[in-house]
């Protein structure tokens, strides 16, 4: 096998190896540009979290990976799979992107669960009347998850009489359910209470440790130390620096996230 053959199978596995790959998305909101140019590769196992002040395009950023906002342009690639879009930036095919969807599940920062069902009902409406899951096989798996978020003996119960806390890991539990190849965290503690806080970090931590591929939005910066694998700081709508936790964190090169880490008491 010669030099070339080599480069090409090292291509090909690095390839294979993308969870997501998002190029030079653009998002804007008639005359305002909230994203200029922002790009992103997370391989398999990977955690990015990205970082950031207030109306920075953090969210935004995940909102258009999903299509809950439509890009204005740039590319967006799901496990090698690329998305079909129009020039305006806009998805050409509706079926490929409900499909996509089930595998980039979602937690949002306000729970965003059905108020008139109960947890398990919240966890098997996906893969019953999405994926057409067997309605047994789903209620099955969805206990075993709602188990794993601690939340086992509160199945029958509906979300109103749970802490903030609990329904955000019914959320956690619920994107789960879906298999996905990618979990996209929007700042999924800034609408909890402080003393519930660790409870839902202590489930993405063990999501982590387990190998899932997350994009992670948070201003939690200890936790985003710890658990990323590659951090974003977004200023602005343009990556202003990225890098590993410890280079970010320990020595950031820009003035400006210098300034944000001062002013988040880092």
């Amino acid at each position: 096998m010669g030099l070339d053959d080599n480069l090409m199978n090292e291509v090909g596995q690095n390839t294979a190896d993308e969870a997501i790959k998002v190029t030079d998305l653009h998002k804007s909101f008639g005359t305002l540009e909230v994203l200029k140019g922002v790009s992103l590769t997370a391989r398999k196992g990977d955690v990015v979290a990205i970082i950031g002040g207030s109306g920075s395009g953090k969210s935004t950023f995940l909102r258009c990976i999903n299509f809950l906002e439509t890009p204005s342009s740039g590319t967006i690639t799901v496990g090698g799979e690329d998305v079909e879009m129009r020039a305006d930036g806009s998805p050409a095919n509706r079926r490929q992107i409900e499909r996509i969807r089930t595998r980039l599940a979602m937690v949002f920062q306000a729970f965003n669960l059905w108020t008139h069902r109960t947890l398990l009902e919240n966890v098997i409406e996906v893969p019953v009347y999405v994926l057409k899951t067997p309605r047994a096989e789903a209620i099955k798996k969805a206990k075993v998850l709602l188990d794993r978020v601690g939340l086992g003996d509160k199945a029958e119960t509906f979300p109103s009489f749970l802490s903030g806390g609990q329904q955000q890991r019914a959320a956690i539990a619920r994107a789960l359910a879906v298999d996905p190849s990618v979990m996209l965290f929007d700042e999924p503690t800034s609408a909890l209470d402080p003393e519930l806080v660790g409870e839902v970090l202590t489930v993405i931590r063990d999501l982590a440790a387990e190998g899932r591929t997350m994009l992670l939005v948070t201003h939690e910066m200890k936790f985003a130390r710890e658990v990323a694998t590659h951090i974003i700081y977004l200023y602005e709508g343009r990556i202003e620096e990225q890098g590993p936790p410890d280079e970010v964190f320990g020595n950031p090169k820009s003035p400006r996230l210098q300034q944000f880490l001062k002013t988040v008491g880092w």
